[in-house]
């Protein structure tokens, strides 16, 4: 009870203090509040940046705790794990192959599903790349019979379900795929950013030529997505898909069949394996992980924040210099008052306390302003970032930044009030005789 009645003195008198010296308590919190904002904008710009690079991570790998694993190519194997998977909401089985869309019989716009602003567009380009990526120098043999021609080709996706709750592609425009409807034998497509820019740009006849398939369909696009992709693909539903071509012909181009399950889809994962091995796949061919999207990039901003945080705290020293400053000329200022208050029995703990209650207030001041200062910034940037590349709708002000203010705002007033506080305990009785 006496500590808590010391406490409560030590905050009242040190209240009274800021409200009798407005002006060194304005001038206190000048000098700090660069350095306390400083550590706020470093602090919310690197949550912020973590969840711009969580964010592209995600749309690429997937988000943490999604279980990612892949059924080979192995006689039925496909056609087992599309039947397994039909009509689950916690597993996604996903086909990727190529298609063609446009003119037939001559060479695409961009070969290979090349970048349209990129290297190896065209039959005479000095580079050209394979489906994989790779680029390699020279003319591309394949392409030297064939004319080129108004066709776009791009990768195809072909889904068993929305994928959006493993990988959160973010809408451009249109809308995604209804995987609730009867299926269509006019496939839909939604494209991602890279192709629509193609489609936007030169116009090409509406007929789809897919690897495998004995006739060519009549795609209708009903939306664009950003997945993150620098290469043109679209997505499909893998019904849709799969009544132009045969589900072992998919994965015959295609490697194998990708699967993405949620963390609670444990069930489903023990039922395809073991299907899948009635069947004759080998056990050891059938590879799972855990995505872990945080600790991939944990490593590359860690180094970032540590070099930040380390200028921020050299501008915080700073501030701290200045309430130090102030601090010691206030309690010489007030060396009367303290050894009267010595002289009628105040401990010595309780005028340490009350100044540094001065500061640590002021500390809390400032942090508070600091705080408010960032929020508000944040809206204005806000307005101009939110939806724009790897940013969300809506920046929210991360609660870690203003914790990082509050924190630093009191380690500021506890260092910069420390000495002043210790000379003020020290301050002996007998300096009331000279008032």
């Amino acid at each position: 009870m006496a500590l808590s009645g010391r406490f409560r003195s030590s905050l009242v008198i040190g209240l009274q203090g800021i409200r009798a010296r407005k002006m060194r308590t304005l001038l206190s919190m000048v000098s700090l509040f660069l350095g306390v904002l400083a550590v706020v904008v470093v602090q919310a710009g690197a949550e912020l940046a973590a969840a711009a690079a969580l964010a592209d991570v995600e749309l690429r790998e997937g988000k943490d705790g999604t279980v990612q694993m892949f059924v080979p190519s192995e006689g039925a194997a496909g056609t087992i794990a599309m039947d397994t998977l039909k009509g689950r909401k916690d597993a996604v089985g996903v086909i990727s192959t190529g298609a063609i869309i446009g003119e037939p019989g001559v060479t695409p716009i961009n070969p290979h599903a090349a970048p349209f602003d990129g290297r190896g567009r065209g039959p005479d380009s000095d580079y050209y790349c394979d489906s994989s990526g790779y680029c390699f120098p020279g003319r591309d043999p394949k392409l030297a019979a064939t004319s080129p021609g108004q066709a776009i080709e791009l990768g195809l996706s072909g889904m068993t379900g929305d994928v959006r709750q493993f990988r959160p592609y973010r809408p451009v425009s249109g809308q995604w795929l209804d995987f609730d409807s009867a299926p269509s034998l006019s496939p839909r497509l939604v494209l991602n950013k890279e192709a629509a820019k193609g489609f936007g740009r030169y116009r090409v006849p509406a007929e789809m030529r897919i690897e495998g398939a004995p006739v060519n369909p009549t795609p209708r696009i009903i939306g664009v997505v950003d997945d993150g992709d620098e290469q043109p693909r679209a997505y499909v539903r893998a019904d849709e898909l799969l009544t132009w071509m045969p589900t072992t012909v998919a994965n015959q181009r295609n490697g194998g069949l990708q699967v993405l399950l949620a963390p609670t889809a444990t069930e489903i994962e023990q039922i395809l394996k073991s299907r899948l091995v009635a069947n004759g796949v080998a056990a050891d061919h059938m590879e799972s992980r855990v995505i872990n999207s945080k600790e991939q990039i944990a490593s590359q901003l860690a180094l970032m924040r540590w070099v930040f945080l380390g200028m921020a705290g050299l501008v915080l020293l700073i501030g701290v210099a200045g309430i130090l400053n102030v601090g010691l000329a206030t309690v010489g200022e007030r060396v009367e008052e303290f050894a009267l208050r010595r002289a009628v029995g105040t401990p010595r703990s309780l005028l340490a306390g009350i100044v540094l209650a001065e500061t640590l207030l002021t500390g809390l001041l400032t942090s508070a302003a600091a705080i408010g200062f960032g929020v508000l910034g944040l809206k204005v940037l806000g307005s101009v970032l939110a939806g724009r590349g790897p940013f969300p709708q809506q920046l929210d002000f991360p609660w870690q930044a203003g914790v990082a203010g509050v924190v630093a705002g009191l380690i500021a007033g506890l260092l910069g009030g420390l000495i002043p506080a210790i000379r003020a305990a020290r301050v002996p009785i007998a300096t009331v005789m000279r008032a």
